[in-house]
């Protein structure tokens, strides 16, 4: 990873945040671990970085706040959350079956399900890549991170 062409930080911001499932919570720490080991995120236009990214969301869009290390503000992407929608509602319609097989012991309902959420995030990842073209030059293991980051954002009460 070339720190010219990554993040060196990511902060999610909402209230959302304190009312994650345990499953929710792992996928949120775990995509954070992964996107801080290893990312490619160049935004049109920044410059080389590192950067700093604040992902929110507001008032039904998807809040890119990127920032220089010193935090320095250098643009804010704002996204329209409808083309996620149906992604968002499967995965957590996914994470509620996932919940269910656990408490079940139902091992490979289990399998099935991760199966089911790894094409989900394919999925999330590609639409991620085509709603940031041209404002992000990010590639796919980071968008997929970012999709799982968006979707644990997004969660229902």
């Amino acid at each position: 990873m070339s720190e010219a062409t990554s993040l060196a930080t990511i902060t999610l911001e909402g209230e959302a945040l304190t009312r994650l499932s345990a499953l929710q919570e792992a996928d949120r720490a775990q995509a954070v671990a992964d996107l801080q080991v290893e990312n490619r995120f160049l935004p049109a236009g920044a410059g080389a970085g590192p950067f700093t990214l604040r992902l929110s969301i507001q008032e039904g869009r998807l809040v890119f706040d990127v920032r220089r290390t010193d935090e320095t503000p250098l643009k804010a992407i704002v996204l329209a959350l409808g083309p996620f929608r149906g992604l968002i509602k499967d995965y957590q319609m996914l994470v509620d079956s996932h919940m269910v097989a656990v408490e079940e012991g139902r091992e490979a309902r289990i399998q099935a399900i991760d199966m089911g959420r790894r094409g989900l995030h394919n999925e999330g990842a590609q639409l991620m890549i085509a709603r940031l073209d041209g404002k992000v030059d990010i590639d796919f293991e980071t968008a997929r991170r970012l999709f799982t980051l968006v979707c644990v954002m997004h969660q229902r009460v």
